[in-house]
């Protein structure tokens, strides 16, 4: 039978207040006996079963992948008494660990937290996942001395990313993080991972003591169990790729920077295709989705009432979402009119647009005209060279030399050159890689457009962001839309990130 040891704990806590906080530090004092073996944690794997958190079957998870499990700790917060149960199982766990705060990952975790905070009297913090554009600004709330050590808690892990990205800012404001506690650990890596940044994971239940556990309660059989995968016992193997926010020192170009930083901030690797024909309907979907995404890809050509106001107007509702604007303008053409088509004409594109592509088949003198216009503007641009397209038939995959051709004009023009647009990584991580056509079910349409899943993007292909349209625009709620691909594509990263 599966066990965990817990170690419970007396706590030593002045009454005078955030002055004394240091003193609250958790001792390993026993009260009771040191060790409870596997019934409680049979008790509660069964408690967590009944109640739905934990299915077995055929699930489609969000990345694309079928899995013969789901857990949804969500369902736990309407169950008071097993809320409670799972603040003491942390709580134990994580005895050994001293901390003065706690902060709970957004946003399963967070009653978590909450509930082992009033229990015993310890405060709390909270990470948004975004920074307030308004009043402090602030991405960590509440009140703290700086170098008091916090307790990170989290639902589970799988790869150890979500805590990292909880970690970093924390550590940023001042706090020392040295230790996290979580419910399950779904043994992916996440304990080598966080190892490797001198974190130690406190867990009160691995996979495979879950298994064990409702086998043993007959809560599932045998081959229900021996069907869940244990990736860390049988498919063991090295990272796959670095994290958004670790990437940022081997992206060049300034506008790269930024959107890995929005990427971690907002975990979001979505960009939204507004391909409608109105300002009034550009406007409206990208202040809907504007929460959900990193960037809004953006037709102005297509937009019938285009007027000297739009690009401005999409602007303030990009600085109030954090999100980029990336101009789908293709440009094509020798440097001198390239300057003109992106600062000038009608659209005036450089003023407003943070991102914008081109096609490699004019030569290198079409980055050079794209950063004359940006000069103009007064704004920093990141561009972005069409490596691959996804349309059937497209010349580009006919010709063997177009894209090494490409990514070496890229390489030479790295502080210029955000990334590409592509089906594959076809360089290294120095640059980005946008991959249009994304819907969560793989096809085509009469048009000649063929649909990646999230999974195949950013799993198999190794790319960075997806791009959705018709996904998100044409549903009858885009923002419910955009936020299951954001979903999807996060999921399906993070699954990555071994």
């Amino acid at each position: 039978m599966a066990y965990v040891s817990v170690f419970p704990v007396s706590r030593k806590r002045s009454a005078i207040g955030l002055g004394n906080r240091r003193a609250s530090e958790w001792s390993c004092t026993s009260r009771r006996a040191a060790v409870v073996m596997g019934m409680e944690v049979d008790e509660l794997a069964v408690q967590l079963f009944d109640v739905g958190a934990i299915k077995f079957g055929e699930f489609t998870l969000k990345s694309g992948i079928v899995s013969p499990i789901y857990v949804d700790l969500r369902v736990t917060v309407s169950y008071p008494k097993l809320l409670e149960t799972i603040a003491d199982a942390l709580t134990d766990v994580s005895a050994n660990a001293k901390y003065d705060l706690l902060c709970g990952v957004p946003y399963t975790a967070l009653p978590f937290a909450t509930a082992m905070s009033i229990k015993n009297n310890t405060p709390m913090l909270m990470r948004r996942k975004e920074a307030k554009k308004y009043g402090t600004k602030k991405i960590i709330e509440g009140s703290y001395e700086e170098g008091a050590k916090c307790l990170v808690v989290e639902d589970l892990v799988t790869s150890g990313l979500s805590v990292l990205e909880t970690v970093d800012p924390l550590v940023d404001a001042g706090l020392a993080v040295s230790d996290v506690v979580v419910l399950l650990d779904r043994q992916q890596g996440a304990r080598g991972n966080l190892k490797e940044n001198a974190l130690e994971l406190h867990s009160v239940m691995t996979i495979a003591q879950l298994l064990d556990s409702l086998k043993s309660q007959s809560r599932i059989t045998e081959k229900q169990a021996s069907d869940v995968k244990m990736p860390e016992q049988k498919d063991a193997k090295e990272p796959s790729r670095k994290t958004y926010g670790k990437r940022t020192d081997d992206v060049a170009n300034p506008v790269g920077k930024r959107l890995l930083q929005i990427m971690g901030e907002k975990e979001s690797n979505l960009c939204v295709a507004a391909d409608v024909s109105t300002k009034s309907a550009l406007l409206a979907l990208a202040e809907e989705v504007g929460p959900e995404i990193c960037i809004l890809k953006t037709h102005a050509d297509i937009i019938s009432d285009w007027d000297a106001s739009t690009g401005a107007e999409l602007g303030e509702i990009a600085d109030k979402h954090n999100f980029l604007i990336f101009e789908d303008r293709k440009f094509a053409d020798i440097g001198n009119t390239v300057v003109g088509q992106c600062a000038g004409g009608v659209h005036r594109i450089a003023e407003w647009a943070h991102i914008v592509n081109a096609h490699s088949v004019a030569g290198p003198g079409i980055i050079q005209g794209l950063l004359k216009a940006a000069e103009q503007a007064g704004r920093e641009l990141g561009i972005l060279l069409l490596a691959e397209m996804s349309s059937e038939g497209n010349l580009a995959m006919a010709c063997p030399d177009y894209m090494p051709k490409t990514v070496d004009m890229a390489k030479s023009n790295s502080s210029a050159v955000l990334g590409f647009i592509s089906q594959n990584k076809v360089a290294g991580d120095e640059f980005l890689y946008l991959t249009p056509g994304v819907q969560l079910a793989p096809g085509g349409d009469a048009l000649g457009q063929q649909y990646n899943t999230p999974h195949k993007v950013l799993v198999e292909k190794q790319c960075d962001v997806v791009i959705v349209g018709r996904g998100v625009y044409k549903a009858d709620d885009p923002k419910a839309a955009a936020q299951e691909y954001r979903r999807a594509a996060w999921d399906a990263y993070t699954s990555t990130i071994l």
